[in-house]
């Protein structure tokens, strides 16, 4: 795909995430509400390119966009705002990936497979092992976009999974729906290790049962051997989430987290690209929180040299948060960003492909990746 065309999808994709789309009940994986992200999504394929849509929050209800069956059969969305009218496209054909094989199983404790861990995009097998945070109880505290408690409450998952249950679980999934790639997340734990302890026992596990590409995602731990022994256990790559960049900005939406200032992450990323290799080591940047476009570049500039991937991502709201009703970032606020930190990208040789695991590579819950490449080899 040429590079005009590939930026064309990117906007297109990127409007659906920031208006959601009306969702009425259509085949196909489902999606999911609440718990820690992305929540109150689901998928959809455009063009080969898979994107998590919000279709179960407050955007979803009052978007212009609609999920409906095509005049020739499938599915499309449709809808009549600027941001398809730049072809003079209504309507979009649209696929949804099946509901997952694994979802059907159960332990031999009778514990369903979908409350231990989820199918996200395509094929991408996604779990949070610690449902439970430090700071979540104490709205003072918590970060104020956070749902991770919720589908816990709601009783769709379990408070702490274990090692050998997302072994058996990833065996499933790769041998049944042909997942590619293990993402392990967490809430964070009261303890110096931040869940990495957890994360490395847990990708030990999965890896002496089955060959899956790993990402681990926590907060920088106090002692950086832990990068070290989270990637002798098996973890090919590792994520630590900033989300917003501006201090101001950080102590407003991340109260208790912002306690670890930006310095201490460069700190903490610069430890583990040492570890992991350039590339390997990302962090999500949450646009549309109050950090300005500039300020969302030249933290991204900065994680490029360092070695990091900044997986730049539109803030959605999660139903029943602090930030339920705060508004999604510009579809044009979204293409400028990508299209910066895209550039920059390139010029580094920093790719979301090249990652051996994680949410960048994955990309579907932004349309980044679509501006990173460049323009297409000339043909000899």
């Amino acid at each position: 795909m040429a590079e005009h065309d590939r930026r064309a999808l990117g906007r297109k994709l990127t409007e659906l995430q920031v208006h959601g789309v009306v969702d009425p009940a259509v085949p196909g994986n489902p999606g999911r509400r609440g718990g820690a992200g992305p929540s109150d999504h689901r998928a959809l394929s455009i063009d080969g390119t898979t994107v998590m849509v919000p279709v179960y929050n407050a955007l979803a209800g009052s978007s212009p966009y609609r999920l409906e069956s095509a005049p020739s059969g499938g599915l499309q969305v449709s809808g009549t705002t600027a941001g398809f009218a730049a072809d003079e496209t209504s309507a979009l054909a649209v696929e949804t990936p099946p509901e997952p094989r694994f979802y059907g199983l159960s332990t031999a404790e009778g514990i369903p497979y979908r409350t231990i861990a989820l199918l996200h995009g395509r094929d991408v097998l996604a779990t949070t092992l610690l449902q439970t945070c430090i700071r979540f109880r104490d709205r003072t505290q918590s970060c104020q976009f956070c749902a991770i408690e919720q589908s816990l409450e709601d009783g769709r998952t379990l408070v702490r999974k274990t090692p050998a249950q997302v072994a058996e679980v990833a065996e499933a999934a790769v041998r049944l729906d042909g997942v590619r790639q293990l993402v392990l997340t967490t809430g964070t734990p009261n303890s110096d290790d931040r869940g990495a302890r957890l994360m490395a026992e847990t990708a030990a596990a999965v890896k002496a049962r089955v060959d899956l590409p790993i990402q681990a995602q926590c907060e920088p731990p106090e002692d950086p051997a832990w990068y070290r022994r989270m990637k002798d256990a098996g973890v090919d790559s590792l994520g630590m989430h900033l989300e917003v960049v501006e201090e101001g900005v950080r102590q407003r939406i991340l109260p208790g987290k912002s306690e670890l200032g930006l310095e201490r992450y460069m700190e903490a990323f610069a430890a583990a690209v040492a570890v992991f290799g350039r590339g390997q080591v990302s962090t999500y940047l949450l646009a549309g929180l109050g950090d300005s476009a500039a300020s969302l570049v030249a933290v991204s500039e900065r994680l490029i040299a360092l070695g990091v991937y900044p997986f730049v991502v539109p803030f959605v709201p999660i139903a029943g948060t602090p930030l339920e009703a705060h508004p999604a970032p510009s579809t044009d606020f979204m293409v400028a960003v990508y299209a910066a930190v895209g550039d920059r990208l390139r010029a580094s040789d920093l790719r979301s492909d090249a990652m051996a695991a994680g949410c960048a590579k994955c990309g579907a819950c932004s349309a980044l990746s679509l501006f990173e490449a460049g323009p297409e080899p000339a043909t000899p």
